[in-house]
């Protein structure tokens, strides 16, 4: 059968392969396009099962805010490396998903992967994410989500594309959220209040300064302050509310909020490859066993 570049075109829009991919499977079946479809699809997954145990540390933030801006989701997208990071393909997926993400108020990427992709194109993220692989040649994994609502406002900042940060807050205005979005960023708060911190951390932190003081020979109310102290600066670090402001190191966030009559409810923050432990790559041992070889 004579393979037209038409039905190559309309293979390759509806599976995302490429042209002599493509024109090979049609050959393969007779030019049926249907099951065309399906044998791409399924080499889409054999390669992506291939590559699922390969690292993927890399990749981008992604967040989307619904038009009254009272909803939004950020997620992590991760691949291999950097420069498929970058690739305008794997952006347009990462933003793609996320948008069906929030249109259907997933918060859970197993529920995310089973979404239908719509459109008129008959596959679900899952199956879009597998032929994504296997066009670019690289794991790629949707890592986590989150989807917060504010009765209220949301502010969102991403920055580089590597860090994302979503603020639900009573009050002020969109500009203030942005500065405590982009301070969230920047500083790294783990809590909102010394409340909100647990409590085993604590404990295991004031046992660290107890042992750090108790061979100074110093009374013990004298001890006793000196660990409160260093309990108290610990804290500050990891709270929100205790932390100078990265604008104005003069005041705190609290008290930046108090003169706008705002408050922070909830935030998160996301950064692409936290917690994930990457591969160290020997590239002077790699030469050198090619050498050999």
């Amino acid at each position: 059968m004579n393979i037209t570049a038409e039905l190559v075109k309309e293979l390759r829009e509806r599976t995302g392969g490429g042209l002599m991919e493509c024109k090979k499977a049609l050959e393969a079946v007779g030019g049926d396009i249907e099951a065309a479809v399906k044998m791409l699809r399924e080499s889409g997954k054999a390669k992506a099962d291939k590559k699922s145990g390969r690292i993927a540390a890399e990749g981008m933030i992604a967040v989307v805010l619904s038009p009254d801006e009272k909803t939004a989701i950020m997620m992590e997208v991760n691949c291999e490396t950097d420069f498929v990071a970058k690739d305008e393909n794997f952006r347009q997926f990462a933003n793609k998903v996320a948008t069906l993400g929030l249109q259907a108020k997933v918060n859970d990427v197993d529920a995310l992967l089973a979404l239908s992709v719509g459109g008129g194109e008959n596959k679900t993220v899952a199956e879009l994410r597998q032929e994504l692989v296997a066009k670019i040649g690289e794991n790629i994994n949707i890592r986590r989500l989150i989807l917060v609502s504010s009765a209220n406002l949301l502010a969102h900042y991403v920055h580089s594309g590597r860090i994302g940060v979503l603020v639900a807050f009573k009050g002020g205005d969109v500009a203030l959220g942005k500065d405590i979005a982009m301070h969230v960023a920047a500083s790294k708060p783990v809590a909102l209040s010394a409340i909100d911190l647990p409590q085993d951390i604590l404990a295991q932190e004031k046992a660290v300064y107890l042992a750090q003081v108790k061979d100074s020979g110093k009374p013990q109310e004298i001890m006793e302050k000196m660990v409160q102290g260093r309990l108290q600066k610990f804290i500050d670090e990891l709270t929100l509310l205790n932390q100078p402001f990265i604008k104005d190191q003069e005041i705190k966030v609290s008290s930046l909020l108090q003169k706008h009559n705002a408050e922070v409810t909830s935030f998160v923050r996301f950064e692409v490859g936290e917690g994930i432990e990457k591969g160290k790559t020997d590239f002077a041992a790699e030469v050198m066993a090619q050498v050999k070889s």
